[in-house]
């Protein structure tokens, strides 16, 4: 931390432009007006334990019902305690006595354009014969099922098999390397492995069971592995050890009650793709997240029963578990699962989806968004919007023109746009505007959901002033929040508790406005000292972004001997060619923007930038080739290995 990281962080970003649901929104919302949504606040903040005894009591079924809604022994929480509920059950059986049995649950499409339909009653199906399937294989409850597929119906089929039978699943991206995989299976001490032959990504196969053959030659707790036949490769099949997903499913029965499970009972690990240090295994719990995750769905996306939502992640993050299986599903949702990547075989695929299904509710990243500005607006030009009601961001924050963009061409300025900010840690969304209740402004994730109590402190935890930027804790347990990190209390202990006394540290900057709206300000260790000034990046970069040649910007420092900091800005260029009057241009804009002190030192131009498979900037490996290291930190996360070497051609 640099010397006077106590002091508070200076915000220069000025946002002035608010957007109100319309009228019309507002009548048919969940949620209808700012007072209904403070008067739900107030009462969660005021006896928080009474709130969710009242929701949980009728939104989860119970096996047996609990005895005490909240233990809280700090830093450990359990919630709703003695009771046992399965979220298996609450995603699929209790659908099954109401009409919405043959409701579609889950319309998928494949990247090659393949496509398939499964209602509630056919998931349910799949569902226990894979469980059945995974019990002939020796799983047991407690058990740690490894999970490393491509986005076929058939993941969210393992993930709920897992939890009908109290298996606790650990899904890796598949994209991650075997050393990747071989490092997360031995921490969890995975039991089973679960692939696929080969993924599809941009049109080209990815080897995932060669990737898994190499990750298992370093994974001795592995004892079987299943393999999905979804590209009709020819594959190694390791007698006695690999099993076809079709052969064992040919004679799996159809009949797998739900096991009743302890409300505290684990149901998945996900591990963080932390650009540095061994993966952190973050523990969810059955009944608490189960709960959280389908209350925030139907809050935040305004869930409606004829609703079409489509959220764009990969269930190898925590927004696939929260917003593709466990809330949506709990909800009764009908959702659109897509396979492969935004841009192929053309920069349209994501809107010629939108059109065929006529989505309703749409749920993407900042990252996403950026691309889409980028590749521009022809793309959307060609395709009917017209069925999307309702607009969502999550991954990171967004800046306030990627916003303006989103809300005019994607959302024909009609659409409400729910920018959602929350962790892996936090299992659900934790603020976000409620779009019926709360009025929008571009770039700020507005006011926290019921039962979330944000604090905005200094180091060692006095609260700043109103306006100021600090570090963002949350000062009381709520349901859906991380109950440690696998196998290692001492180092949940540290990371998120023992820095701030009392409150859970979330890592983000962030300030509060007058009116009481939050504005993240990019991670704590994202701050960049520039003249004396400390000022947050993602400031930095949204003030370059606001400039109409620049589609996406990163923002770091670098020693400098003279000023101690230096700082170095990377930019993704639109409608122009990078050149030096370009580069000049963007510094004196920086300094209309923010103030002269913060212009550039350097500004590079660049095709791409280093991001992780979720889509967030590694700023510390831009860092590392601003300060002209001959070698950069760990690269373990990073989707393109090439972008690296393309921003080394381009050193000065």
């Amino acid at each position: 931390m640099p010397e006077n990281a106590a002091s508070f962080l200076e915000t220069v970003m000025r946002e002035e432009r608010v957007f109100a649901p319309s009228p019309e929104f507002a009548s048919r919302a969940r949620i209808k007006s700012q007072e209904e949504y403070e008067n739900l606040w107030n009462e969660a903040q005021q006896n928080p334990e009474a709130f969710w005894d009242k929701i949980a009591q009728t939104e989860l079924h119970w096996f047996q019902p609990y005895s005490q809604v909240l233990q809280w022994n700090e830093p450990f929480a359990q919630w709703f305690v003695g009771g046992k509920t399965n979220a298996s059950y609450n995603c699929l059986d209790r659908h099954l006595n109401t009409p919405w049995r043959n409701k579609a649950a889950i319309l998928w499409e494949g990247e090659p354009g393949d496509q398939r339909t499964l209602t509630y009653q056919q998931l349910h199906r799949e569902v226990c014969k894979f469980a059945n399937a995974l019990k002939g294989l020796g799983v047991k409850k407690g058990d740690v099922v490894s999970i490393y597929m491509p986005m076929t119906p058939e993941l969210v089929i393992a993930m709920l098999a897992c939890a009908r039978i109290g298996a606790v699943h650990s899904v890796i991206f598949a994209g991650f390397s075997a050393e990747a995989i071989a490092d997360r299976n031995n921490d969890a001490s995975a039991k089973v492995q679960l692939t696929a032959d080969a993924g599809w990504r941009r049109g080209k196969q990815l080897p995932l069971k060669e990737t898994v053959d190499a990750a298992l030659a370093k994974s001795p707790s592995v004892q079987k592995c299943v393999v999905l036949r979804r590209i009709g490769n020819q594959v190694n099949m390791q007698e006695g050890r690999d099993f076809w997903w079709h052969d064992l499913m040919q004679d799996a029965s159809a009949d797998c009650p739900a096991e009743p499970l302890d409300s505290e009972h684990p149901l998945y690990i996900l591990y963080t793709s932390g650009s540095t240090g061994k993966p952190k295994g973050i523990r969810h719990t059955t009944a608490g997240y189960n709960l959280y995750v389908k209350k925030t769905f139907e809050w935040v996306f305004d869930y409606r029963e004829e609703d079409i939502f489509w959220c764009t992640a990969d269930c190898g993050w925590v927004t696939g578990h929260s917003y593709i299986v466990y809330g949506p599903l709990s909800a009764g949702a009908t959702q659109v699962m897509y396979e492969g990547a935004p841009n192929w075989p053309a920069e349209d695929r994501f809107w010629e989806i939108v059109e065929k299904y006529k989505v309703n509710i749409f749920y993407t990243a900042p990252t996403a968004i950026r691309a889409f500005i980028k590749w521009g607006d022809r793309h959307v030009d060609k395709h009917d919007l017209s069925s999307l009601r309702l607009l969502g961001t999550v991954g990171e924050g967004i800046n306030p023109e990627a916003w303006m963009w989103y809300h005019r061409k994607i959302g024909g300025e009609r659409c409400p746009i729910v920018d959602t900010w929350w962790q892996t840690e936090t299992g659900g969304i934790m603020m976000s505007p409620l779009p019926g209740a709360i009025a929008a402004k571009p770039g700020s994730c507005t006011k926290p959901l019921p039962g979330v109590i944000p604090a905005i402190v200094k180091e060692g935890g006095q609260p700043v002033e109103q306006g100021q930027g600090g570090m963002l804790c949350i000062a009381k347990p709520w349901p859906g929040m991380l109950r440690g990190i696998w196998g290692d209390d001492e180092r949940y202990k540290q990371q998120y508790w023992s820095r701030v006394p009392g409150m859970y540290l979330t890592g983000d900057n962030a300030r509060c406005d007058k009116d009481g709206y939050y504005w993240i300000m990019g991670r704590i260790d994202d701050v960049i000292n520039v003249s004396g000034h400390r000022l947050s990046t993602i400031e930095v970069e949204s003030a370059l972004v606001s400039h109409p040649n620049v589609a996406e910007a990163a923002a770091v420092d670098r020693p400098d001997e003279v000023k101690g900091q230096a700082l170095s800005v990377f930019v993704i260029v639109r409608d122009a060619e990078p050149s030096d009057e370009l580069r000049e241009e963007l510094r004196q804009h920086v300094g209309k923007e923010i103030g002269a002190f913060a212009k550039p030192d350097e500004v590079w131009f660049t095709a791409a930038l280093p991001k992780t498979r979720s889509g967030k900037i590694m700023r510390r490996l831009l860092k590392d080739i601003a300060s002209g290291k001959e070698e950069v930190g760990d690269t373990t996360t990073l989707e393109d290995l090439n972008v690296l070497a393309k921003l080394r051609a381009h050193e000065e």
